[in-house]
């Protein structure tokens, strides 16, 4: 017999323990005391589920909370020096500094320790924040006003079954959603669904971003040293790069973005990253060190023109859930954090969420999207085409009277009879992790391998049938922790999902060519533990 759902009553529930849904709560707090405000997030912990490069624009902390520069005693470094290079086979080759990359005045940090802390502010200031509770849907009214959400149950079998220490969820009835559950989160991707919230912007466009954790052998750190590089391992079909962010005690953060739009069906996204710390460059670097810990994730990239519309009654989108990342900046965490503060404001000033959409285009913020929106779509014409459009548009500040278009990236992997890989001569590698699973370690990942798999795979005859022959099945590359796998038995061949390996970066979800994979929140609580990162 199952339990029936509990009710909780708010004004404001936001789905995310980010810098953006912790912005809002913050910001409501401040603004308005006496409303009750909770934040519902999936991973274990704040912060667990977070991921970012990360340097920290501080304009818009020093705002929210000018007393975090002497508070906040985790992972800040300031910036100190900054390198651009392109980088061939053996070779690294000095570039010029694109002006969006110059970090004077910015700060590498923690996101996941970043993320915590503000837990801490905003509990202080009376916010619930609730780990552990995933979103599992939207509720609505009669009239499809979003009017809450509904937390996942707990202790379900793989069969769906109550187990032995099943709990229901509980629905949380509120004023207004916010949702900020970071890039292409679920619920999000079912509200832009249900009312065509996309119906006047370009497809979402995204990369998969590597990070690690490295210590270094002792002195040969740079404390605020940030290098990025353009160029091998990867081909000038494909968009992507490299930052290497020098933190003090000799640690480093190492990672590798690569845009998911490449066309080559047999690309392997993890394997471009393990080559690119074999470089000469990166060899000398790593000599010694110590690999501490992992991860992964999807990043927006599509900009103004992907932006979906921000609001439907009762619900908003901020952050990375709304598309807001600059990419010519490489930087995400200042937007999130405006646009979760000007979501409050809004709701404190109006008591609804009508006209956020047009305040956000029209803020600061916004403005700042619109200026970079032709950078990222001018690399679609391969990578010295786009250097030279970046350069462009930088120099007339983004003021040109057009805007370039994005496309869908599962719509741009090509099939293997129209595509012929490049022969990438790449090297054998050493460094760890020695392989996708052993990544899945170092990244402190834990589901109860008995929960349900909550990775949807609508039709799986196609990917034993049609995938394999005109794709060569790309999930059994394009996952970055060998969630899927092809193998064989008295049945003959199959789909295996190794759903407990998920990390949680929806690669699967945007790349899939036939749009058959619906990634869900599995029982809160699991997933990735990013401590550090």
């Amino acid at each position: 017999m199952e339990s029936a759902r509990d009710i909780m009553e708010y004004d404001v529930a936001i789905v995310g323990a980010g810098p953006a849904g912790l912005a809002c709560a913050i910001r409501l707090k401040q603004l308005k005391p006496e409303l009750d405000v909770c934040v519902l997030e999936k991973g274990a912990e704040p912060g667990a589920h977070l991921l970012s490069g990360a340097i920290l624009e501080p304009a818009a902390l020093d705002e929210l909370l000018p007393e975090w520069r002497r508070e906040f005693t985790a992972t800040c470094v300031a910036a100190s020096t900054d390198r651009f290079v392109l980088l061939t086979k053996k070779r690294s080759i000095p570039m010029p500094l694109p002006p969006q990359m110059n970090n004077h005045g910015n700060f590498i940090v923690s996101l996941n320790q970043l993320g915590a802390w503000l837990a801490e502010k905003a509990e202080a200031l009376g916010v619930d924040v609730f780990p552990g509770f995933a979103g599992d849907g939207l509720l609505y009214d009669p009239d499809d006003r979003v009017i809450g959400v509904r937390v996942g149950d707990m202790g379900r079998l793989a069969d769906g079954s109550p187990g032995p220490n099943f709990t229901a969820g509980v629905d949380v009835h509120c004023r207004l959603t916010v949702l900020a559950e970071g890039c292409h989160g679920s619920l999000a991707k079912r509200l832009i669904a249900k009312f065509s919230l996309d119906r006047d912007c370009d497809p979402q466009t995204y990369g998969l971003g590597f990070k690690e954790l490295w210590q270094l052998a002792d002195g040969r750190g740079k404390p605020g040293h940030i290098l990025h590089s353009v160029g091998w391992p990867l081909d000038g079909s494909v968009y992507g790069g490299s930052f290497v962010y020098h933190l003090d005690r000799d640690q480093v953060y190492v990672g590798f973005v690569i845009g998911l739009d490449y066309r080559d069906p047999e690309f392997a996204p993890f394997e471009a990253f393990q080559q690119f710390k074999h470089h000469p460059m990166m060899r000398k670097l790593l000599a010694g060190a110590e690999l501490v810990s992992a991860g992964a994730r999807a990043i927006v990239e599509g900009g103004w023109q992907s932006m979906p519309h921000l609001e439907t009654p009762g619900a908003m989108l901020v952050g990375d859930a709304g598309g807001m990342l600059n990419v010519p900046k490489i930087k995400g965490i200042h937007m999130a954090l405006r646009s979760g503060m000007l979501a409050a404001q809004h709701f404190v000033e109006r008591g609804d969420s009508q006209g956020f959409d047009a305040r956000f285009r029209h803020s600061p913020t916004g403005v700042e999207l619109k200026k970079v929106r032709n950078i990222r779509p001018g690399f679609n014409k391969g990578f010295w085409a786009g250097l030279a459009n970046a350069a462009l548009e930088t120099v007339t500040a983004g003021r040109l009277p057009y805007t370039l278009r994005n496309h869908a990236d599962h719509s741009a992997l090509q099939k293997l009879d129209e595509y012929k890989s490049p022969q990438r001569d790449w090297v054998k590698r050493e460094l760890p992790p020695r392989d996708r699973l052993a990544s899945v370690y170092f990244s402190a990942t834990d589901h109860d391998e008995n929960q349900p798999v909550h990775l949807h795979v609508a039709d799986t005859d196609i990917c034993v049938t049609r995938c394999a022959e005109e794709f060569g099945n790309p999930c059994t590359r394009f996952c970055p922790v060998g969630v899927y796998e092809i193998v064989s038995d008295d049945a003959g061949k199959r789909l295996q999902i190794n759903a407990a390996n998920c990390i949680h970066c929806k690669a699967c979800d945007i790349k899939d060519p036939y749009g058959i994979i619906d990634w869900v929140p599995p029982e809160g609580g699991s997933g990735p533990n990013y401590h550090g990162l």
